[in-house]
């Protein structure tokens, strides 16, 4: 079974959606604080953990930035507050989904389900590494290195620290380098579900990842933006540091 922290004031709600998700093999235990979330995960140790927004002695967007500092699991936002600002600070927080309250239970088991497997098969599910033959578990682009199997990036020999979200992007362009992958092709093998032409999560990550990747902002030579069309990982791009 797998075990859950969710980080929810309202009692009630948090009681439903435990029942909820118990029925359905995933244990939750629920916090009612902000500021006592971490002590809390720390001794439960969840694959997964789960935060509204507006939470008592720390916010659940200070507390998704903190968890990400020395926490590689999955954290998703569970909120009422459906605001496009939200949903991007909270992906630039670190972040693996943003879900609003109204969502439909069935919804909500699928895509932590999902995340789930994710973290449990090192992002194999996402990307066809589990088809490919041994030696493609590592790419290499110049000075880039990518190895799925420890989940480890390297530029210049530096490497390069991402959460799971970041480097199951990553490892999705680089598997298809010189080809273009638009959108909805990104967000259904990442978090499998469809782009709705307003979502922007992608867009936010790309640029979350061309930044730690040490690509122009302003003019992306390593992981191009090509318009109406979508991004493409450039394999010969990398090995000079800037353009």
């Amino acid at each position: 079974m797998n075990k859950i922290v969710f980080v929810e004031d309202e009692p009630e709600v948090g009681e439903l959606i435990a029942a909820y998700l118990g029925r359905h093999d995933i244990e939750v235990v629920v916090e009612t604080r902000g500021d006592r979330a971490e002590e809390v995960i720390a001794r439960v140790q969840p694959e997964l953990v789960m935060l509204d927004i507006m939470l008592p002695g720390k916010d659940g967007m200070t507390l998704c930035r903190d968890l990400r500092s020395h926490w590689q699991g999955p954290i998703v936002l569970l909120t009422s507050l459906d605001s496009d600002m939200n949903h991007i600070l909270a992906l630039e927080m670190g972040a693996n989904d943003y879900i609003l309250k109204t969502t439909p239970p069935a919804v909500l088991l699928a895509r932590l389900r999902l995340h789930l497997r994710q973290a449990q098969s090192g992002g194999a599910e996402d990307a066809p590494v589990t088809s490919q033959p041994q030696q493609q578990r590592m790419l290499r682009f110049g000075s880039l290195s990518i190895d799925a199997l420890n989940r480890q990036v390297t530029l210049f020999e530096e490497q390069i620290a991402l959460s799971t979200a970041d480097f199951d992007l990553l490892w999705e362009l680089a598997i298809h380098a010189g080809q273009i992958l638009n959108r909805d092709a990104l967000l259904k093998t990442l978090r499998g579900v469809s782009y709705d032409g307003m979502d922007r999560s992608i867009d936010v990550a790309i640029s979350r990842l061309r930044k730690k990747l040490h690509d122009s902002a302003t003019e992306p030579f390593r992981i191009k933006t090509i318009r109406n069309k979508g991004y493409l990982f450039a394999p010969q791009a990398w090995d000079t540091r800037s353009v």
